[in-house]
């Protein structure tokens, strides 16, 4: 396993010091989050054959279980997380119509996902006839089940605590017209994304208290031909108290997270690992007694 390490840096400490992400001191009395995550797996099952042109050998569910084992072992204060796209690529889906892909990922232990367009590939009740399969959770914020079978199922956020450190995960989805064909999500209702993560960061941070904010977004990580278009380094720049946001949709292997500066001028970060599996993100989040975060981002090819 090939592991790409990132670490926090700039020609000042004290930048960092202001902005509430500094460099990792590793204290003993530091409390240590684990945060691990993939996106996109589209039904990938088993590791891509020897033969294949680009993803010879990578990935698969039981390599995957191996290595998140192993890390929680070294902590046992991880999350494991999903932004989307768990259906749809190989012929497990068409086979299995998703019971299978919720069946691994709930040996593996994911505490929460969100939902990517790809899901409602086999329409809403599709999707919705899969839960039963799902011992962990979706969150979506952006998504207004109200009218729809989903409605009650699927929350807009999720707070678990983890060494008496309190962690708000709240999801986001892309717009589903054009993508999707309205029959599969009918009355699904897409809800601005930007101004949905200013009220649950403002929500998660200060109602609710959270010591640590994550986005799983399936907005896609940045559009080079419409950078107008919403997207996770978009969503960074104008949103406040989010630490780290997880995406997917887009596919986009990052050798390392992405430091933005928000609306604020506060550092956070952004990760993708690509899709398929081939990836899991890592990220550390260290809390002094202050509860001052420090953080560092790992992607570790499986």
């Amino acid at each position: 396993m090939d592991r790409r390490n990132f670490l926090y840096q700039t020609a000042a400490a004290a930048i960092l010091t202001s902005s509430g992400l500094n460099l990792p001191s590793f204290s003993k009395k530091q409390k240590h989050i684990t945060i691990l995550h993939t996106n996109d797996t589209h039904s990938r099952i088993e590791p891509f054959e020897a033969s294949h042109y680009k993803h010879a050998n990578k990935g698969g569910f039981a390599r995957r279980a191996t290595l998140v084992e192993s890390i929680r072992k070294e902590n046992t204060n991880t999350l494991l997380l999903d932004a989307g796209d768990i259906f749809q690529g190989t012929p497990y889906f068409n086979y299995f119509g998703g019971a299978l892909e919720f069946k691994l990922m709930s040996m593996l232990r994911y505490d929460v996902a969100t939902i990517g367009n790809h899901d409602f590939d086999n329409s809403i009740e599709g999707l919705y006839k899969q839960l039963p399969n799902a011992n962990f959770d979706f969150v979506s914020a952006n998504y207004d089940f109200k009218n729809t079978v989903l409605d009650s199922h699927v929350k807009p956020y999720k707070i678990i605590v983890k060494d008496d450190i309190k962690i708000g995960v709240f999801g986001l989805g892309i717009k589903l017209e054009s993508l999707v064909d309205p029959k599969m999500y009918k009355e699904t209702k897409y809800l601005d994304p930007v101004e949905i993560s200013q009220d649950m960061s403002r929500i998660l941070k200060e109602e609710e208290q959270c010591d640590l904010v994550i986005c799983l977004s399936h907005l896609g990580y940045f559009y080079k031909n419409n950078p107008s278009i919403i997207s996770d380094l978009n969503l960074a720049k104008v949103t406040q108290d989010i630490d780290l946001i997880i995406g997917g949709h887009t596919h986009t292997f990052l050798p390392k997270p992405t430091l933005v500066k928000n609306s604020i001028d506060q550092n956070m970060l952004v990760n993708q690992v690509g899709a398929f599996g081939i990836n899991l993100g890592r990220v550390d989040f260290y809390f002094d007694e202050d509860n001052t975060k420090t953080a560092k981002g790992t992607t570790i090819l499986i």
